[in-house]
C-alpha cells in the first residue's frame, strides 16, 4: 500500500489515498488552488509555479476551481496522481529539496473558501426513508410517499448565491409564519430552525441546451463531492411551500466543505444501492455499484462548547443515485456547466439515530433531544454550531471530507 512521507494520522480525513482539492489562502494573500494531507495543505500554485506539476500557472492559482475541472478527467486525474507520486516515500523530488517547507501550511493557519463559482444549484429529495418519514409526519402514513415519488428523482432548482463555504456563520432568518393555524400569519424570526445532511456533486462538463446526459456517461459529468447542509425553516416553509415548492424557508444560506473529494479518490468505496420498485422507465435504468458507502456525522455544539453527536447516518441509504439524478435532471434537455452544484436532499437511514434532520430526529417536536449541558432541542437554538463531518474507510485506506459547520446567530430584526 502507498505510504507518505508526511507524518499523517491513522484518523486522519487527508490520507495520500485521498488527495482532494480545495482554495486557500493565507493572512488575506491571494486564493489559489491547494490539497490538503494529513495537518496539512499543500500549495498547487507553488508546484505549478516551479514546474513540479504540469499544470498552466495561471490555473493553478485561481481563486476558483473552475479552470481547473473544466481541464477534463484525463487531465485532472493525472494532476492527482502526480501529487500522489511526489507525496509518496518512494519520490523524493519534493521532500529533499531546500525550500521544502514553503509548499505547505498548517491547516489551522490557512483560510478555506468556497471551491467553485456555482452557477446553477439543485437539490434532490433522494433519500426513501426522509421522504417517508416527512409523509408519515405532515400527509397519511398508510400513504407516507407521493405518487411520483418512486419514478422520478425529485428535485427543485435552489439559489446559487446564498451557499457558503464552511465556518461562515449565518443570521436565523426572518419570514412570514402561521405558528396559530386558525390565525393569520405573522411576520417574525424563524422557531424551526434545521440542518439538512447533505452531500454535493460538483458538476465536471459542459452541455449544450438540448443536449441529454444517460446514466452511462454521467460518471464523466461529476467531478468530486463536498459534504452540505442545506439549512432549512420549516415554519417559514411549510407556509410557503404550496403550491411552487421551497423558497425562503431554504434559500437564505446552506454550507458546504471547502475541500473537493474527486470520485476517483472514491472509487472502492462503490456499493449497491436500494432495490428501485417499481421498474424505473429506460433513461433512468443503470448498471454496476453507483452508491458509496460513506460514513456521515451531524454533531450540535452547545454554546458551553458540548459537543453532542446528533446523527450518523451514511450515503449508501440514497435510493435515487447521482447517475439517476444527473440524467433526470437534463432529459428535457436543460444544459449543466462547470461548477454546478447538485446535491442530494437529506440522508436518513431507518434507524432514529440516522435520521438527518432535526425535524425527524425529534419526530416534529414531540420527542426533544437533551444535549450534555440538560438543556433539549427539538430544532436549532441561537449559537448552536452545527457540524457535519463525513469518511470512507477500507482497512488502512481513509477518506474523508473534514467539516461543514456554521453557528446559528440571532436574527437581524
Amino acid at each position: 500500500m502507498i505510504k507518505s512521507w508526511i507524518t499523517i494520522s491513522p484518523d486522519s480525513d487527508f490520507s495520500i489515498h485521498n488527495i482532494p482539492f480545495g482554495i486557500f489562502s493565507i493572512q488575506g494573500d491571494q486564493p489559489r488552488m491547494g490539497t490538503a494531507i494529513g495537518d496539512q495543505v499543500l500549495d498547487i500554485s507553488l508546484l505549478a509555479s516551479k514546474g513540479l506539476i504540469d499544470l498552466e500557472p495561471s490555473i493553478a492559482a485561481s481563486s476558483i476551481l473552475n479552470p481547473f475541472i473544466a481541464l477534463g478527467k484525463e487531465k485532472t486525474n493525472a494532476i492527482r496522481q502526480r501529487l500522489i507520486s511526489l507525496l509518496s516515500e518512494t519520490n523524493d523530488e519534493l521532500q529533499k529539496r531546500a525550500d521544502v517547507d514553503s509548499f505547505f501550511h498548517s491547516q489551522k493557519d490557512v483560510q478555506m473558501h468556497l471551491p467553485v463559482q456555482i452557477g446553477d444549484y439543485t437539490d434532490f429529495y433522494s433519500s426513501i426513508q426522509h421522504a417517508t418519514n416527512v409523509g408519515i409526519m405532515f400527509r397519511d402514513p398508510a400513504n407516507a410517499l407521493l405518487p411520483n415519488w418512486k419514478h422520478i428523482p425529485v428535485g427543485y432548482h435552489g439559489r446559487a448565491s446564498s451557499i457558503v463555504v464552511s465556518g461562515t456563520d449565518f443570521h436565523r432568518p426572518m419570514g412570514q409564519i402561521k405558528p396559530v393555524e386558525t390565525e393569520p400569519p405573522i411576520y417574525a424570526p424563524s422557531r424551526r430552525m434545521d440542518f439538512e445532511l447533505e452531500v454535493a456533486f460538483i458538476v465536471s462538463k459542459e452541455t449544450s441546451l438540448g443536449d441529454t446526459i444517460s446514466t452511462k456517461d454521467a460518471e464523466e459529468y461529476i467531478f468530486g463531492l463536498t459534504l452540505f447542509n442545506d439549512l432549512s425553516a420549516r415554519d417559514i416553509q411549510q407556509w410557503e411551500y404550496v403550491p411552487l415548492g421551497p423558497f425562503l424557508g431554504k434559500n437564505f444560506a446552506s454550507i458546504m466543505s471547502p475541500w473537493v473529494v474527486t470520485m476517483e479518490a472514491l472509487e472502492e468505496f462503490r456499493v449497491s444501492g436500494e432495490v428501485q420498485e417499481p421498474n424505473v422507465l429506460p433513461y433512468l435504468e443503470f448498471t454496476g455499484n453507483k452508491n458509496y458507502d460513506i460514513n456521515l456525522e451531524v454533531s450540535i455544539t452547545t454554546p458551553n462548547g458540548d459537543e453532542n453527536i446528533v446523527c450518523e447516518s451514511n450515503f449508501k441509504y440514497m435510493y435515487w443515485n447521482m447517475c439517476q439524478q444527473l440524467a433526470h435532471h437534463t432529459v428535457n434537455g436543460c444544459n449543466v456547466r462547470v461548477g454546478d452544484v447538485m446535491a442530494s436532499g437529506t440522508i436518513s437511514g431507518s434507524q432514529p439515530h440516522e435520521f438527518g434532520s432535526m425535524l425527524e430526529l425529534a419526530w416534529k417536536g414531540t420527542k426533544p433531544l437533551t444535549m450534555k449541558d440538560g438543556t433539549t432541542r427539538v430544532f436549532l437554538n441561537d449559537l448552536d454550531r452545527c457540524t457535519i463531518k463525513g469518511y470512507a474507510q477500507r482497512g488502512e485506506v481513509r477518506v474523508g471530507f473534514g467539516e461543514c459547520s456554521t453557528v446559528v446567530l440571532p436574527a437581524k430584526q
